[in-house]
């Protein structure tokens, strides 16, 4: 296939390609396939009798699928959902259940315990319609806690900024890392801040302005979206000037095609499958997403950790933009070593033959002979 070009870009059309294609669906399809609670922290109000028999059910039922939290009182627990401690909790008794949800951390979560505390009242109807003493029926309240902005009350806006953020932040890192005008390294890293500062602004006024998704805390939002460009763009920016465009490659594998559908920003990391939610929170996207949710309506409980990782691939990337040419040892766009020695070999003459201007003059010479003869 070395002698047949053709050969191998039919080759790589007809197989590689579409093994590339399957794979993306693949890590795109799978997690949004397989969604279902795995350790979802949940609170349990009281410890009454009935609060105990709704966990052994749920647990005999639903078994790692939630990680339950004793807490005395309501009050509690709403302290506990405020400060990213659970999703919600349940408060159970003989009479009635309610549900502290909030919808503002995942929707998915919201509708997950209340379908939960309505199977909990039905079942609860039914074995007290088959005892000696029927009971009256359980009544299910929800309410929510920390809800969801009224524009965007199923969270689609929120979701589905993770991806245009993403690619933004690709593109923005391949343009300056790229710029021939940007010849310092820190010209690089001035005109990628400003750029996603920008860039950050000009979401913001989208989702907030313009849709009203984001209502809180404005300018920590604001600084956590320019903080997941920065993140995502200095980390391709640094691969690029490593490796080249095999770096703008890694980085858009590895952001888009992992770190987003492996975020769950669309529902939550713990309804991901077991390993997926980890990969997903240690990348850019994912860790954006939650700090975003924890900033804009959970001022920022339980966000440290999401900064820590944006923080991490921020100094990676910057320290591989500044140091870039001194780790690699060529700057970038130089010649290769093959092509400046075959520069100057051309500019040699021949060893062997005669350039084509002296076998030209030998010609003259010995036609001039010849006719000196004749």
């Amino acid at each position: 296939m070395s002698g047949h070009p053709a050969g191998r870009e039919a080759a790589v059309a007809a197989v590689v390609l579409p093994l590339v294609i399957t794979l993306v669906v693949l890590l795109f399809a799978w997690p949004a396939g397989r969604i279902a609670p795995r350790d979802v922290p949940v609170g349990i109000v009281g410890t009454g009798a009935a609060g105990q028999h709704a966990v052994e059910g749920l647990v005999q039922e639903k078994p790692g699928a939630f990680d339950f939290h004793l807490y005395p009182d309501q009050q509690a627990a709403r302290s506990a959902i405020e400060n990213r401690d659970v999703y919600g909790a349940l408060a159970i008794s003989s009479h009635d259940i309610t549900v502290l949800k909030a919808s503002a951390a995942g929707a998915s979560v919201a509708q997950l315990l209340s379908e939960v505390a309505q199977q909990l009242a039905d079942r609860a109807a039914q074995q007290g319609a088959a005892g000696p003493h029927p009971s009256a029926k359980i009544h299910v309240t929800a309410l929510d806690v920390v809800p969801v902005a009224a524009e965007d009350p199923r969270g689609v806006v929120f979701s589905s900024a993770v991806f245009p953020l993403t690619i933004c932040g690709i593109l923005i890192g391949a343009f300056v890392a790229t710029a021939r005008g940007l010849r310092r390294p820190w010209h690089r890293l001035l005109t990628l801040l400003v750029a996603c500062a920008a860039a950050g602004l000009g979401a913001y006024l989208v989702a907030q302005g313009f849709l009203g998704a984001l209502p809180h805390d404005h300018l920590a939002t604001w600084a956590v979206l320019s903080l997941v460009l920065i993140s995502i763009s200095a980390t391709a920016a640094g691969l690029i000037r490593l490796l080249g465009q095999a770096g703008l490659g890694l980085s858009a594998a590895l952001m888009v095609f992992v770190g987003n559908p492996f975020s769950g920003a669309a529902s939550a990391p713990e309804m991901l499958p077991e390993g997926v939610d980890h990969v997903g929170q240690w990348l850019p996207p994912g860790a954006g997403a939650s700090l975003l949710r924890d900033t804009a309506y959970f001022d920022g409980n339980g966000g440290s950790g999401h900064l820590a990782v944006l923080a991490l691939w921020t100094v990676c990337g910057f320290t591989a933009v500044m140091f870039g040419r001194l780790i690699t040892g060529r700057a970038p766009g130089a010649k290769t070593g093959a092509t400046a020695s075959g520069a100057s070999v051309s500019s040699l003459p021949m060893s062997g033959a005669a350039s084509p201007d002296r076998r030209h003059a030998h010609a003259h010479a010995h036609a001039r002979r010849n006719d000196d003869d004749g």
